[in-house]
C-alpha cells in the first residue's frame, strides 16, 4: 500500500508533479504587471499563442490585435467590403505600378491574417488564375489585333483572310509593342480584381458567411457554401487517392489512372451530399411562414428595383464619364434592395446561435478599404493621366504618390484585425509523461 502523506499546512496546496494540473493555482494567467511584459510583441508575433489569452489586450495595451478566438472573431462581411474596396480602387486605373501595389497589399494582409482552414488556401490558385488571364489576353491581342495604333512592330504573323462579312476583324497580321502594352494594362486590371476576390475567399470563412446573411437569401447562400465546401474535399480526396495509388506502385497518371481515381472521388461526393441532406431535412431545413400576397408583391419590387439601381449605378461609377450620377443610383439601389430583403425575411423560420459581432475592429477593416475606394475614384477626375498611362507615344508609367499612399491604407488590417490562433506543433499534442 501507498503511504498517504501527511495533511499539508493550511493555506497552503499540496504538491504535485509539474504540469499536471492537480494543483488550485494551475492553469490560471498571470495578473498584474508580469502579465502585461508576457504580451506578445504585435500583430503577426510568434508570441500571439494561446497563453496570451487575457485582459491585457484589452485593458493593458488597446492597440494591439488580440489573438482570435470566437469571441473576437472578425466578422466575414467586414473582409468582403474590405476586398471589394481594394478591387473597385483596382478597377479605376490601368497603371501597372498601382495595380501591383493592390496585389501587394492583398498579399500582405492575407499573409499576416490567413488561418490555417482549407478554404484559407484559395489564394494561391486566383493569383494563378489572374497570370492565366494575363497571358490569354496578350494573346487574344496578338492574334485578333487592337484599335491601339503602334509604331514599333514586333513581329507579323500570317494573316488568314475573313469574309466580307467580318469587316473590322482580322486574324493575325502586325503584332506591335504599343497593342501588346495596351494588353497588358488590360489584363493586369482584371488580375487585380480576381486577386482582390481571392483574398477575401482565403480571409472569410464562409460558414460564418453565412450566418451574417439576411434571412431572404438564406436558401441561396447555404446552395453556394455547400458547393464551396465540397470543392475543396474533393481535391483532398483526389490527393488522398493518388498517394494511394503511388504507395501501391499504381500509375497517378494517364486517362486510365483518371477515370480510376474519379469513381472513387464521386462515390465519396455522393455519400457526402446525402449525408447534408438527411442533416439538413432533420434540422426543419425549407420550412417557410405564410406571408401575405401584398408583401411579396412589395418585396418583389424593392429587390428588383434595387437590383437594377445598384446595376446602373455599378456601371456608371466603372465608365470614366458617369461618376457624377452613379453613386446616387448606386445609393437608391442600395436602399431598395436592403427593405425588399428585409421584408423577404418574414418567410424564413430559423434563429442566430451566437451571431458575429460587427466591432470596432470590423469598423476599421471595411472603412480602410472603402477609403482606399473613395480616394482612387476621386484621383481618377483630379489625375487621370497618372492612373490611366497612355501607351501611344509608348513611355514608362510613372507613380502617383498620393494616389499611392491610398492603395497603403488598405494594410490596416494587418494591424487591426485578431491574430490567427498557431497551429498545434506535434511536439504540444504529445501527452505530458
Amino acid at each position: 500500500m501507498t503511504p498517504v502523506p501527511p495533511n499539508p499546512p493550511h493555506g497552503t496546496a499540496p504538491a504535485g508533479p509539474p504540469g499536471d494540473g492537480t494543483s488550485p493555482q494551475a492553469g490560471r494567467t498571470a495578473h498584474g504587471p508580469a502579465a502585461e511584459d508576457a504580451t506578445p510583441a504585435g500583430p503577426g508575433s510568434a508570441g500571439a499563442g494561446r497563453g496570451s489569452r487575457g485582459t491585457s489586450y484589452e485593458k493593458g495595451r488597446p492597440w494591439r490585435a488580440p489573438e482570435a478566438r470566437r469571441g473576437n472573431a472578425l466578422h466575414a462581411g467586414a473582409w468582403w467590403l474590405w476586398a471589394l474596396g481594394l478591387a473597385t480602387a483596382a478597377s479605376r486605373t490601368t497603371n501597372p505600378l498601382l495595380l501591383g501595389l493592390v496585389i501587394g497589399v492583398a498579399g500582405y494582409v492575407v499573409a499576416a491574417r490567413r488561418t490555417e482552414a482549407p478554404w484559407a488556401r484559395s489564394y494561391g490558385a486566383f493569383v494563378r488564375l489572374g497570370l492565366f488571364v494575363i497571358g490569354l489576353r496578350l494573346l487574344f491581342s496578338a492574334l485578333l489585333g487592337s484599335p491601339v495604333p503602334g509604331a514599333h512592330t514586333l513581329l507579323t504573323l500570317p494573316e488568314l483572310p475573313l469574309p466580307a462579312w467580318a469587316q473590322g476583324i482580322r486574324f493575325g497580321g502586325r503584332v506591335t509593342a504599343e497593342q501588346l502594352v495596351f494588353a497588358l494594362y488590360d489584363g493586369a486590371k482584371l488580375a487585380t480584381l480576381l486577386i482582390c476576390v481571392g483574398a477575401a475567399n482565403a480571409l472569410a470563412s464562409p460558414a460564418r458567411l453565412l450566418k451574417s446573411l439576411p434571412a431572404a437569401l438564406y436558401e441561396a447562400g447555404v446552395a453556394v457554401i455547400v458547393a464551396m465546401t465540397f470543392a475543396p474535399n474533393m481535391v483532398a480526396d483526389v490527393a488522398r487517392l493518388r498517394t494511394a495509388r503511388r504507395l501501391r506502385g499504381r500509375p497517378t497518371g494517364g486517362v486510365r489512372a483518371v477515370l480510376q481515381i474519379g469513381l472513387p472521388v464521386l462515390e465519396g461526393a455522393l455519400e457526402r451530399s446525402v449525408a447534408v441532406a438527411a442533416s439538413m431535412d432533420a434540422r426543419g431545413y425549407g420550412r417557410t411562414a405564410q406571408v401575405p400576397p401584398a408583401v411579396r408583391h412589395t418585396t418583389n419590387a424593392l429587390v428588383l428595383g434595387g437590383l437594377l439601381g445598384l446595376c446602373a449605378g455599378t456601371y456608371a461609377l466603372l465608365a470614366a464619364e458617369g461618376a457624377g450620377y452613379g453613386l446616387p443610383l448606386l445609393g437608391l439601389g442600395l436602399v431598395l434592395a436592403l427593405a425588399g430583403l428585409r421584408l423577404g425575411g418574414r418567410r424564413s423560420i430559423r434563429t442566430r446561435y451566437r451571431p458575429d459581432r460587427w466591432g470596432a475592429r470590423a469598423w476599421l477593416v471595411a472603412g480602410s478599404g472603402a477609403a482606399v475606394a473613395a480616394l482612387l475614384v476621386h484621383a481618377g477626375s483630379v489625375d487621370p493621366e497618372g492612373l490611366r498611362p497612355g501607351v501611344v507615344p509608348l513611355v514608362a508609367p510613372g507613380l502617383p504618390l498620393w494616389p499611392a499612399a491610398a492603395v497603403l491604407l488598405g494594410l490596416l488590417p494587418a494591424f487591426v484585425a485578431p491574430v490567427p490562433a498557431p497551429s498545434p506543433s506535434p511536439s504540444s499534442e504529445e501527452p505530458s509523461r
